[in-house]
């Protein structure tokens, strides 16, 4: 399939899960996380989900990496496809911009190389590991700058497509994907 019937497939289905529904298999997703070969590395990006699109609960995972004494690092939209990155804190500050994104106000700057893992939100993702999100390549950036070999998870309520036809040189591939059912590794 392509990407933009992707993105229509999967919102559709997402928008029929509810509030008790999402949290429930947010916290599947988050127990599934323990599973990966991860928990040696210090930095870990995070995103903090949009409730409208109905994404994935990340506070469970937020508190799973906080009981493993991780750096927990979030990003702030700053520019046409740019983030930056803060680490939490027990003072970040958290506000939603005009895109009802989550995003920390300000705080004490990470860079994207200093990144170890990162968890990637997604609408979906194929047998190989390349994924979809909403389509204005906020992460393909991000990812760009991150070292070579940081390790990016997707999180997904769903399982994978076979192919996603459309995959540009610039898609940057998941090495995990962890859906309530399965870890998929790539």
């Amino acid at each position: 399939m392509l990407k933009k019937d992707l993105r229509l497939k999967f919102s559709s289905q997402r928008s029929q899960l509810n509030t008790e529904k999402i949290s429930a298999l947010s916290l599947v997703i988050a127990n599934n996380i323990l599973s990966l070969p991860i928990w040696h590395f210090t930095n870990y990006h995070i995103f903090l989900s949009i409730q409208e699109k109905k994404e994935i609960d990340t506070s469970d995972i937020i508190t799973v990496l906080q009981g493993k004494d991780k750096n927990i690092i979030l990003s702030k939209m700053v520019d046409q496809q740019q983030l930056k990155h803060f680490l939490l804190t027990d003072n970040t500050l958290i506000k939603k911009n005009k895109w009802n994104v989550p995003e920390p106000v300000d705080g004490f700057e990470i860079e994207a190389n200093k990144i170890d893992v990162v968890f990637i939100p997604l609408l979906a993702f194929d047998e190989i590991g390349n994924r979809v999100g909403y389509g204005k390549g906020y992460y393909d950036s991000f990812l760009k700058a991150c070292k070579a070999n940081v390790i990016k998870i997707g999180l997904s309520f769903f399982g994978p497509v076979a192919k996603i036809e459309d995959v540009y040189d610039t898609d940057i591939p998941l090495d995990y994907c962890v859906t309530p059912n399965k870890v998929y590794s790539f």
